[in-house]
């Protein structure tokens, strides 16, 4: 269980993002009823897990867009976790909302958990050129899991920039993408960890390929998307 939470926090600090038709946002989903599926593989390429995204609401007012997200990530060995969060678009970027990823429906789903998450918010401007750099991310979760273990942890995204542009196929189709770079910080009690990754993202879908790579550069596993609606 504590795995399955650990992966599903890493997976929002890199949520995929999709579909996105909003005149605020050119990748983050801001359409209602839009659906997608990752599917992620291990190093030897071996199928992991699958995570399912679908913009349940779409809100706007003068000042921003906000769209709520339900996540299910089901790992090939069983069991489900479920979680909603939010993305805001404002002043021509998007922001992941880093608190709302840990809902109550998560924590029920952890035993009780109660968290204290603080952070500052993933942010990807729409206009993106290569050899752009952007912002730095980090989110803060402290507390405990329903009395069985403490959580003191730190997650960072840093040396984000943009590496260049490419076309790449899975299943779901071929896409013309942003390569973008990124550092992940892992700091926690039983040790840190760091490890890099480059996702592929394409305009009016989001996110279709990731991959993450060990201080060695070798490759430590990978997701793509296997299917898209809108």
């Amino acid at each position: 269980m504590k795995n399955l939470f650990l992966t599903a926090l890493c997976l929002g600090v890199m949520a995929p993002m999709a579909t996105a038709q909003s005149n605020c946002s050119k990748y983050y989903p801001m359409v209602e009823g839009a659906s997608m599926t990752y599917t992620s593989y291990n190093r030897k390429g071996k199928e992991d897990s699958t995570v399912e995204y679908k913009v349940v609401e779409v809100q706007e007012n003068s000042r921003e867009t906000k769209a709520k997200m339900s996540m299910q990530l089901k790992p090939k060995k069983g069991g489900v976790m479920a979680s909603d969060y939010e993305l805001i678009c404002r002043e021509d970027k998007v922001i992941i909302d880093f608190k709302s990823l840990m809902n109550q429906q998560m924590m029920g789903q952890m035993g009780g958990a109660e968290m204290d998450i603080t952070g500052h918010d993933i942010e990807l401007p729409n206009d993106l050129t290569v050899g752009q750099e952007l912002a730095d991310a980090y989110v803060n979760v402290n507390g405990s899991l329903g009395g069985a273990f403490n959580v003191n942890m730190k997650v960072e995204q840093v040396n984000r920039k943009v590496e260049k542009k490419e076309s790449v196929s899975t299943p779901a189709g071929t896409f013309d993408c942003f390569v973008i770079y990124s550092d992940t910080k892992t700091k926690m009690m039983m040790g840190n960890q760091t490890f890099s990754s480059r996702m592929w993202l394409a305009e009016d879908v989001g996110i279709v390929k990731q991959e993450s790579y060990n201080q060695n550069g070798k490759l430590m596993g990978s997701m793509q998307l296997t299917a898209f609606s809108r």
